[in-house]
């Protein structure tokens, strides 16, 4: 892989911008543009926010005298489009169209990153790309099976730091990445449990529609008979009840806060309650990495665990304790965006990897 080729990546989230230059493997320059609630919602809507915060990424980046056209590539955090394989893709029309336009995409902050990339592209004469979006959809077909016809199992996960962490791990274990099968936990605001079997994720939890572990903000799996009482009972709006799949559940609702980390120190001091919900998290963790054990039919490498809760020792030592039998544990904390995004385009630069096509 060349150490030579100059890539910024874009990490749009919805307060702020992440981005890094990058030559190489090395990371040269990294900053935040941050957004007050204010600022937001006076622009107005994800896609009228572009044209002010695309400025005020050119702004920071002249500050900080980096020349954009000695970029060889811009690479972008890919936005809630239709399902695709895992890789890295071309922004194409009909990619830029459906970050524009997909209702989906359009009303998620990450539809940013291919839409700066592009532009950015567009600009300087060099190539832009996404890389391994929420939606990348690699399942076997028995895995989308559900107890209702006309209902499959969706499939929006922490693709992008889940791959780029089971690389992480065959690069240093000297494996290689399409031979080797893993579980990895990526757990943050919202918890994905996937299985890697050689490379290609065939199984894993949707992490925004109610499924798997619950997180410090979503509820995970809870029985469908209590569900559809609460839906009937006339004491929530849709937009509650939606609200506690993504944003309301989990520590928020059991605790009042998203904050693992104001959850562990509760615990720590004696709370009880606090104790009881922390672990049922690594409880539910476990159990779903036991699950996707299954899948793997017991041949597993590696446990991956990742994601901002991956700071957690005590968490992490939980969830070790229940499932160390399967597999050896490795903790990977943290989740490194950025490099995977500017990994993925160097692959590409360099020949090691093809850029796909999105089709739509």
């Amino acid at each position: 892989m060349s150490q030579n080729y100059r890539v910024l990546a874009i990490n749009p989230g919805s307060t702020s911008t992440k981005i890094g230059v990058f030559e190489g493997e090395k990371l040269v320059y990294e900053g935040v543009v941050r957004h007050t609630a204010e600022e937001i919602a006076a622009w107005g809507g994800v896609i009228a926010q572009a044209p002010m915060r695309m400025k005020l990424i050119k702004d920071l980046l002249a500050k900080e005298n980096i020349d954009l056209a000695t970029m060889d590539a811009f690479v972008g955090r890919g936005g809630i489009v239709r399902p695709l394989k895992s890789g890295v893709y071309t922004i194409n029309e009909k990619l830029l169209d459906d970050l524009y336009h997909l209702p989906s995409a359009s009303r998620h902050a990450s539809a940013l990153g291919g839409i700066f990339a592009h532009e950015l592209g567009e600009e300087y004469g060099k190539p832009c790309f996404i890389a391994d979006p929420v939606v990348v959809d690699e399942r076997n077909d028995i895995a989308r099976v559900t107890g209702l016809p006309d209902v499959e199992r969706t499939c929006v996960f922490h693709c992008l730091n889940i791959k780029a962490t089971a690389r992480k791990y065959c690069k240093e274990h000297e494996k290689d990445y399409n031979n080797t099968n893993l579980i990895v936990a990526h757990m943050g605001g919202g918890i994905s449990v996937a299985a890697s079997e050689k490379g290609v994720v065939i199984d894993v939890n949707d992490a925004i529609a109610g499924e798997g572990p619950f997180s410090p903000e979503r509820t995970g799996s809870i029985p469908m008979k209590l569900v559809l009482d609460m839906c009937f009972s006339g004491d929530y709006t849709k937009e509650q009840l939606y609200g506690f799949c993504s944003k309301t559940g989990g520590f928020v609702a059991h605790m009042g806060t998203n904050s693992a980390l104001d959850v562990e120190n509760a615990m720590l001091a004696g709370d009880e309650k606090a104790k009881m919900v922390f672990e049922a998290l690594g409880y539910n963790v476990a159990k779903t990495i036991g699950e996707m054990a299954t899948v793997l039919k017991g041949n597993v490498e590696a446990i991956l665990l990742t994601g901002g809760l991956a700071y957690s020792k005590p968490l992490c030592k939980y969830i070790s304790d229940m499932v160390s039998f399967i597999a050896p544990i490795c903790v990977y904390p943290g989740e490194s965006e950025l490099d995977a995004l500017a990994g993925s385009a160097i692959r590409v630069l360099s020949g090691e990897e093809d850029a796909k096509e999105y089709l739509g």
